[in-house]
């Protein structure tokens, strides 16, 4: 069969490109530069090519059956149970197609939660019709794992089918150990807690699942995306290992078992990600001796990439990886609303939750094509990739004795922590950018509007007889955030934020470039900006600087004007009383007369602008 690309008549008339054509081309743009600079790599090691070819013998990976759509889940988290309700109704009225139950103490709770109890659930779930057709799925902690009986409880009290309700239960006591860094119960106490539960409610009539292997877990403490696979893996196996133990045949095991994995702004290794986890979980079914089934993949927009400070960009990240999860094959997606990170969210930012999903259904069709990657020269590699790195790791977990054991042991933990450091470094040094807070500040944004809800208070998690590294939820921007409220604090205090003058040198075709970057530099941190004319004559410079109100000042030119007047500038600051004088660029063989004029650090691209920031706040301190 002949594809439509094949009979191109009109590119008949071109020579046909190649490889080396290409690769020409790119040289003469990198000028002599290595074409290494082209590559990247994941914070696996995974190498990222600037180029692949075609895979030609790809076959699309099974996810959701052809042409349905995921479920738009939509997250029920007010700690009043009647409010809690009100939303629910509107957000079923209003396009979602599933409700995510939220408990104090869950693993997605951040903050806040339903309270479990059975009163509590009667109310959440009052005027919903659970056999619907709607998707419910429940998020639960160790304090609120009642909840999935008292859901039951309630369907069973309004004599409804449990077989008509399409109920995913959440069970997951793994990950819960994970985030909390302890348990009361050895895994061999809990695996007949679990099992008897999923006993109870598959004998009562429910289909499930009921066991989660939540991803979220390593994804939120700043793991990645290799690291997240084969967590997931460990504790789907840990709970297929249970429930069969428990007497369940594995055909009927593997049923009440599905896996949440989280869905980021990086929208290739997010849809290689999806894919890799069916392909993953295919070959553990065909190791088991089963014909392997889609597994049942929940996704929700990550955490960890949610800002305060310009919440809106917030949009855009959770757009991108509701799209990227989307077409790889999510079952069910929940989008975190834009504000969560600031509080509860209100009605316009859950209805703009709910609607990029159904914008991204309706609209744009997404759900119509099954597995559009496939075949993908990039796509196909990365999730080939992601394949063989996280079996390896999951293969480690097993010889370490399973997910329990593996968490005692710290191999996760350990694994999560270089990773979270190498990211923590690159965000630093804002080689990866967050929008808003790491780059493009806005020091004049109004605040979000936000609920006013107390949550519930929970008793505590039982005794840590079992104690291991705790992997805690992050949020990257959380550094550049903590400098943004000093200066909230400095405005409160002093009815200004803290200044540093932008001290431009020469004429707007010489410092417009690096005042841009430094103004955006210094005002991830909260210090305000002072924009300037080019100044040739130190004098006007320094009488400039004074008039100013600024604490610091930062040169601002090309490097032809900062060796013929870069010295004199900064010992006219000085001498107007900038104590602490930045310039902006390398200063390569210059760095000692620079600093002997008085010159006290240097901003550039690539360089550590967090502890820039944060040792600009200390000097300010001290004067």
């Amino acid at each position: 069969m002949t594809s439509v690309t094949d009979d191109l008549p009109l590119a008949a008339d071109f020579p046909k490109a190649t490889d080396a054509d290409w690769r020409k081309l790119v040289d003469g743009v990198l000028k002599g530069a290595p074409f290494e600079k082209l590559t990247g790599k994941t914070y696996d090691g995974v190498r990222i090519e600037p180029l692949y070819p075609r895979a030609k013998s790809a076959a699309p990976v099974v996810g959701r059956p052809a042409a349905a759509p995921w479920q738009i889940m939509q997250r029920i988290d007010h700690p009043d149970a009647a409010a809690a309700n009100a939303q629910a109704l509107v957000d079923l009225e209003n396009g979602a197609t599933g409700l995510s139950l939220i408990f104090a103490g869950g693993n997605g709770a951040h903050g806040f939660g339903l309270e479990p109890s059975a009163d509590a659930v009667a109310k959440v779930l009052k005027d919903i019709h659970l056999d619907a057709g709607i998707g419910i799925e429940l998020q639960v902690g160790p304090q609120s794992r009642m909840a999935a009986i008292h859901v039951a409880e309630y369907v069973k009290s309004k004599g409804l089918d449990p077989a008509a309700c399409d109920i995913r239960f959440g069970l997951d006591p793994l990950a819960a150990c994970a985030v909390w860094g302890h348990s009361p119960y050895s895994w061999e106490e809990i695996v007949p807690a679990v099992t008897s539960g999923i006993k109870g409610l598959a004998t009562l009539g429910f289909k499930g699942p009921f066991a989660s292997a939540d991803g979220r877990v390593i994804h939120d403490a700043g793991g990645s995306e290799v690291q997240e696979l084969a967590f997931v893996l460990a504790c789907g196996v840990a709970y297929l290992r249970a429930i069969e133990s428990a007497g369940v045949p594995l055909e009927q095991a593997r049923g009440m078992v599905y896996a949440r994995l989280s869905a980021d702004a990086d929208q290739f290794l997010t849809m290689a990600k999806f894919r890799a986890l069916r392909l993953l979980w295919a070959r553990i079914e065909t190791a088991s001796g089963l014909t392997p089934k889609p597994l049942f993949i929940a996704a929700d927009t990550a955490w960890r990439m949610l800002t305060q400070r310009d919440p809106y960009v917030n949009m855009l990240r959770a757009t991108m990886a509701t799209f990227a999860a989307g077409l790889a094959g999510a079952n069910a997606v929940t989008v975190l609303p834009h504000t969560l990170a600031l509080g509860l969210p209100d009605p316009f930012a859950r209805r703009v939750a709910r609607n990029t999903q159904a914008l991204l259904l309706e609209e744009s069709n997404l759900a119509k094509v099954s597995d559009p990657a496939a075949g993908s020269g990039g796509i196909e590699t990365l999730t080939a990739q992601l394949c063989g790195a996280a079996w390896t790791l999951f293969q480690e977990s097993e010889t370490a004795g399973g997910a329990f054991a593996a968490l005692q042991q710290g191999l996760f933990q350990s694994k999560v922590a270089a990773a979270r450091k190498a990211r923590d470094a690159n965000i630093a040094k804002r080689r990866d950018v967050l929008t808003g807070a790491s780059e493009f500040p806005n020091l004049h944004e109004s605040a979000a509007s936000v609920l006013t809800a107390v949550p519930i208070a929970l008793a505590s998690y039982g005794e840590a007889k079992y104690k291991f590294d705790a992997l805690t939820p992050i949020r990257l921007a959380q550094p550049f955030e903590t400098l943004r409220d000093k200066s909230d604090a400095v405005l409160k205090a002093r009815g200004a934020r803290p200044k540093v003058f932008l001290a431009n040198l020469g004429t707007p075709a010489d410092f417009t470039a690096r005042a841009t970057f430094a103004k955006s530099f210094f005002e991830t941190g909260g210090i305000e900006a002072v924009d300037s004319e080019g100044f040739a004559d130190p004098a006007r410079l320094a009488a400039a600087f004074k008039t100013s109100g600024a604490e610091l000042a930062c040169l601002c030119s090309s490097d032809k004007v900062y060796a013929a007047t870069a010295e004199a500038a900064a010992q006219a600051l000085q001498s107007a009383g900038a104590r602490h004088i930045y310039l902006a660029g390398r200063p390569a063989e210059a760095e000692a007369a620079l600093r002997a004029a008085g010159v006290t650090g240097f901003v550039f691209a690539g360089s550590d602008a967090l502890a820039t920031l944060q040792d600009a706040y200390l000097r300010m301190e001290q004067t």
